[in-house]
């Protein structure tokens, strides 16, 4: 029985093509793929950053802007009592 099972054992890696060490390399691998994985999916990147700051700021202006509208608005049927605006505003003046 011994006779029989060492020949096909030893010709074994040859009939696999190598896949049992490419399945033990996935496995041994896996722990470190799944592990950056969920770094990537917790941390935010400067692009994803920057762009959600950009769209912050492009809703601010709008909202800057539709209320800058109506003020002149107003003052347009109301001059007497027009001042300057002090509504709200995107960003701070330095």
């Amino acid at each position: 029985m011994r006779k029989l099972l060492l020949p096909f054992v030893a010709a074994l890696p040859l009939l696999t093509g190598g896949c049992l060490a490419k399945t033990a390399w996935d496995v041994a691998t896996l722990p470190v793929k799944a592990g950056s994985q969920v770094v990537d999916w917790s941390t935010t990147s400067q692009e994803e950053s920057d762009r959600n700051y950009g769209r912050k700021m492009r809703e601010k202006e709008a909202r800057e802007g539709k209320e800058r509208r109506a003020h002149e608005k107003e003052c347009r049927k109301h001059p007497e009592s027009c001042g300057d605006y002090d509504g709200y505003r995107a960003s701070n003046p330095d």
